[in-house]
């Protein structure tokens, strides 16, 4: 496929495109369960954004390779780093992974293959989509080394699970199993038995790249203004004020309706919003 930007060329993870206008990226440290360096975080923030900028692509999917999504981060060099003076930990804009506090403009879902603890369970509560495999668990084990989960998943959390959900998790570190998770609404679903997660994550990331990718992108706005705390009315109309015009103004709103009055479907057009 060929992109408008240049291809991102990271070190610690794998880009592939199994559709046209999917992006699957696949953590790539199995010996050391996909922990993320400073490196890592910094390649990652850099990939969501071009997956950002690129107007073939609608959707990325993060998943792991081997038996771990994401442990978190790689204590080794935290160690190493905390026993220096002058080394300092440096995480990006976007947060652990690029993802724990990115805003975004497109969707992203996690394929949780397997273990998720510290830092993969920040990125996944900023996620849009969350579909685990029946063995995956997740947790917040910081507090068990002395550190705090400060990468932007702690007021995100109990939104998600509620207080005494969320105080369970980060206060004892304890691992909750997928199907709980899937009860307390920490994941979107889990897989059947034996299914592979990232063949489901792909098709439900295919459905929502058959969708208007204006629609999607302004929807999304739409969610996330409530997510960050801005009450119902007011952000009704930042949504309007803010968005409204530009996608009445687009291609894709007048493709769509055309499509549903000739009856056939929509040729979307890469969004320019």
């Amino acid at each position: 496929m060929p992109f408008q930007n240049p291809l991102p060329t990271p070190q610690y993870c794998q880009l592939t495109f199994p559709t046209p206008h999917i992006l699957l990226v696949t953590l790539s440290r199995p010996r050391d369960l996909n922990c993320i360096n400073t490196a890592g975080h910094q390649e990652l923030h850099s990939i969501w954004e071009w997956l950002d900028d690129e107007p073939e692509l609608r959707v990325g999917v993060l998943t792991g390779s081997g038996r771990a999504f994401c442990a978190g981060a790689d204590l080794k060099e935290w160690n190493n780093q905390a026993q220096s003076s002058s080394a300092k930990r440096t995480m990006p804009a976007g947060g652990f992974g690029g993802l724990s506090r990115r805003s975004g403009k497109k969707p992203i879902i996690c394929a949780i293959n397997g273990l998720c603890l510290g830092g993969g369970c920040e990125m996944i509560v900023n996620a849009d989509l969350v579909i685990a495999a029946p063995e995956a668990f997740f947790g917040f084990p910081e507090v068990q080394r002395g550190v705090v989960a400060i990468a932007g998943a702690l007021p995100r959390v109990v939104r998600t699970i509620g207080r005494q959900r969320a105080m369970e998790m980060v206060l004892t570190g304890r691992r909750v199993m997928a199907a709980e998770a899937k009860e307390w609404g920490f994941v979107n679903e889990v897989v059947a038995e034996g299914a592979q997660v990232v063949p489901r994550a792909l098709e439900v990331a295919e459905q929502i790249a058959a969708n208007s990718p204006d629609a999607v992108i302004v929807s999304r706005e739409g969610v996330k203004l409530g997510w960050e705390g801005v009450g119902a009315e007011d952000a009704t109309r930042l949504l309007a004020e803010g968005w409204s015009k530009r996608l009445n103004e687009g291609e894709n709103i007048k493709e769509g309706l055309r499509a549903f009055v000739e009856k056939r479907k929509p040729q979307w057009k890469p969004s320019k919003l």
